[in-house]
């Protein structure tokens, strides 16, 4: 492990779980007038599964230096707190890989066999994109190993692949010169899918102003799917690289999956030094788990 490495995909959690607490805060009825304010509602703001699951990246990241997937399974069941707002099938999944079962089996056996195309693996992935910001070629395949531990559907793990993907083009010392940049990066990397179709068509949205008219094309992560939710939080943050604030905003104001889009969104954007969160809404949110290798905390 380098230092640099770890430097950057720990910026990257820290904005990934701003991003996650404050957004998940909008599903509270009674904030919902402060979103189209822009107040930020009372702290602290507790993180979901969103962050629980990217800690157990970073914390294999750290020991292995790569994704060992026993290692990252073992890891998401070990530290699984049912409390967080996880899915109620990844909720029985990490019960029974904590109870002995077989990761491989229970990934592939979801729905029917399809494996599962929500957007769980994607929401994680940015301080894996961060990590490997000097290669994004390996930050997708890594990204890729990493979604099959619980979700095996071509279309979950293209959203996986695109979110690392672009958090390590974000995090690239060589920099990104602008939104356009930053998604046909992306779109040279993921595999054919409707993950790439929708990130082709947020290529072709940036300059639109009218955030709901991007996400009732793009999709925001109503039906938490990787294809309706990756293409609109990368949208989001490639207009705002160089404002954490912005792109929050930006992506809460849609509505749908608002941790979700916001965890993703923060995680690429906080991938790069210039889009580091607030330290206010640092200071708001839940602190990252004691168990996260102590430089982490």
């Amino acid at each position: 492990m380098t230092a640099d490495r770890f430097h950057r995909a720990l910026a990257s959690l820290r904005g990934l779980a701003v991003g996650d607490a404050l957004g998940s805060q909008f599903f509270v009825p009674a904030h919902y007038p402060s979103l189209k304010r822009r107040e930020l509602p009372p702290a602290p703001w507790s993180w979901t599964d969103d962050t629980e699951m990217a800690c157990s990246v970073l914390a294999v990241l750290a020991e292995h230096g790569r994704i060992d997937q026993d290692a990252l399974a073992r890891s998401f069941a070990e530290h699984h707190d049912f409390d967080r707002g996880y899915g109620p099938a990844v909720n029985r999944m990490l019960r029974l890989v904590r109870e002995g079962g077989d990761w491989r089996e229970l990934a592939a056996a979801l729905f029917k066999g399809q494996g599962s195309w929500g957007n769980g693996a994607a929401m994680r992935i940015a301080p894996l994109g961060a990590w490997y910001a000097d290669d994004p070629e390996q930050a997708t395949h890594q990204a890729e190993i990493s979604a099959y531990t619980t979700h095996q559907h071509r279309e979950a793990v293209a959203g996986a692949m695109a979110v690392a993907a672009a958090a390590a083009i974000a995090a690239s010392p060589s920099g990104v010169t602008g939104p356009e940049a930053l998604l046909d990066g992306v779109i040279a990397l993921v595999p054919r899918s409707a993950v790439q179709q929708g990130l082709r068509r947020a290529r072709d949205m940036l300059d639109y102003a009218d955030t709901s008219t991007v996400a009732a094309v793009l999709g925001c992560g109503r039906r938490t799917s990787a294809h309706d939710t990756v293409p609109f939080a990368l949208w989001a943050a490639a207009r705002h690289l160089d404002s954490f604030e912005e792109a929050f905003w930006t992506t809460a104001r849609a509505g749908g999956d608002v941790d979700t889009t916001s965890a993703i969104a923060g995680g690429v954007v906080a991938a790069s030094e210039r889009g580091a969160p607030p330290t206010a809404w640092l200071e708001s949110t839940e602190a990252l788990p004691g168990w996260l290798p102590a430089a982490s905390r």
